[in-house]
């Protein structure tokens, strides 16, 4: 079913003032045959996407939760991995598959800087190389995060020079350029109602919003009362209708690209079509979000992440629209539309994807605190490895501060 495009990365890499060269290979499926069918304009199946990243250290501490025996903690743990439905979602979707950086004590001060695209033909597949902290899944050969590296993605303290996108180091128009520059609001005209992940990181979303019990994989993410604003939603916000009326959430507001699909939500109160992504949105200082600020107690964004080409400004509008101590939620996996996903995402790896969304938090104008970063996906022991079973499940949440 799908066709395979090779993405390369040549990342130098300072360690201890000496600056050593390292060569990944990413594998990334897509599914062209989909892509046909949809009209999209991407040339198949032998495009190479090379991305030159030139990174330094990300600081990572690795955070083990123990119960009261000394034991490490796993949320997620399926009694009969056999037994989930791991079906591929929706077939439009790509697995991109990437390779982890060296692990390293020294804090990482730029993140990407100038990172450039460039589109060539190429036959040559080449598997990638090995790194720390991560493993091959064994069928797939994807490169996958190691337990407890998507919670060690988040510093514990930020540093100025932590954040990525100064202007001395950072190259927005490559980073956040994608191979599909078309408008959005072509890409999304027909409406999907498909969903973009398997249906067990399905479940794994829909219990973390709809749930507060943690032992069930529940986020606690919502109260009773609150107002929820489900940013980038489609047919579905994975929140229980249960959930809703239990809750009596007073507002459910939808933002989104497709009407059609929006209009199939059950759970929302109402919504607005708006591409976060069109040059009109927003324009100066205009606000990108159509909300009175201070609107909403949760603000939700899933899946949806790696496709903004402005998330600072996106995160900083949603900073207005929260209430002081309201909170962000956004979930992520490894699958994305190719030709839309800006280029920083594309030539990353997933804990690099988790210290990505929490720098979005931590350097927009607005005021984020208690950035943490948590890997909501199912594993199971193999070999000495935990593993993922399915499509992984990410999810990065931060609290709105008072303003500075």
């Amino acid at each position: 079913m799908f066709q395979t495009v090779e993405v390369s990365s040549f990342s130098s890499t300072s360690r201890s003032h000496h600056y050593h060269h390292q060569n990944h290979q990413h594998i990334q499926q897509i599914d062209c045959q989909s892509l046909h069918r949809s009209e999209r304009k991407l040339e198949r199946p032998t495009l190479l996407l090379t991305s030159f990243l030139r990174t330094q250290k990300r600081h990572r501490q690795r955070h083990f939760a123990t119960d009261n025996d000394g034991n490490d903690i796993i949320n997620n743990i399926p009694s009969d991995s056999d037994q989930l439905n791991l079906d591929d979602g929706d077939d439009t979707a790509l697995t991109n598959m990437n390779t982890k950086q060296p692990n390293h004590p020294h804090r990482r001060r730029t993140f990407f800087q100038n990172a450039s695209l460039l589109l060539t033909v190429s036959t040559t597949i080449i598997p990638p190389l090995p790194s720390n902290a991560m493993y091959q899944d064994a069928t797939t050969k994807i490169q996958l995060p190691s337990l407890n590296e998507i919670e060690s993605s988040i510093p514990t303290t930020w540093s100025p020079d932590d954040n990525p996108f100064r202007n001395d180091v950072f190259d927005s128009k490559s980073s956040f350029g994608r191979l599909n520059t078309s408008p959005d609001s072509n890409f999304y005209a027909s409406p999907r109602f498909v969903e973009h992940v398997d249906s067990n990181a399905v479940s794994i979303m829909t219990r973390y919003l709809s749930s507060s019990n943690t032992k069930d994989g529940g986020g606690g993410v919502l109260t009773k009362g609150d107002a929820v604003l489900d940013l980038c939603t489609s047919w579905t916000s994975h929140i229980n209708p249960s959930t809703v009326k239990d809750l009596e959430l007073r507002r459910v507001a939808g933002l989104g690209m497709n009407e059609e699909e929006m209009k199939g939500n059950v759970i929302l109160t109402e919504y607005n079509v708006v591409d976060l992504n069109s040059k009109g949105s927003g324009g100066g200082k205009a606000d990108l979000l159509p909300y009175e600020k201070e609107s909403f107690d949760v603000v939700i964004c899933q899946l949806s992440i790696d496709y903004l080409v402005r998330p600072l400004e996106v995160m900083d509008d949603v900073w207005r629209v929260l209430r002081p101590g309201g909170k962000v939620v956004i979930l992520f996996s490894n699958r994305v539309f190719l030709e839309k996903a800006v280029g920083l995402w594309t030539g990353a790896d997933d804990v690099d994807h988790a210290y990505t969304v929490g720098a979005y938090l931590r350097f927009c104008q607005g005021n984020f605190i208690n950035i943490k970063a948590k890997d909501l996906s199912t594993r199971t022991k193999k070999g000495k490895e935990m593993v993922i079973v399915g499509d992984p499940m990410y999810v990065v949440t931060a609290t709105r501060g008072n303003a500075v």
